[in-house]
């Protein structure tokens, strides 16, 4: 299933669901993607106030990475939360 196809459904965790589908509207709507990514790590940090800078553009590049560029619908590395 290619990354436009993949069902935002089948991500478990809502922050990382959220930062997906975040990712992809931005996107499409003509957004660069040092903006998309900017926007996202901040809505990461909305669901994780806890979480440092450092730890949220990770995280939101790793998300990005395994679902968006390589398309990928497995599971991913992140935080603990459903």
């Amino acid at each position: 299933m290619g990354q436009a196809e993949m069902p935002v459904g089948a991500i478990l965790r809502r922050c990382e669901r959220a930062v997906v589908t975040a990712y992809r509207e931005l996107r499409g709507t003509g957004a660069d993607d040092l903006s998309a990514f900017r926007a996202c790590t901040t809505l990461y940090r909305v669901h994780h106030p806890e979480a440092s800078v450092q730890e949220a553009r990770r995280l939101v590049a790793e998300w990005i990475d395994h679902h968006i560029v390589r398309g990928d619908s497995g599971p991913t590395p992140g935080c603990d939360c459903d």
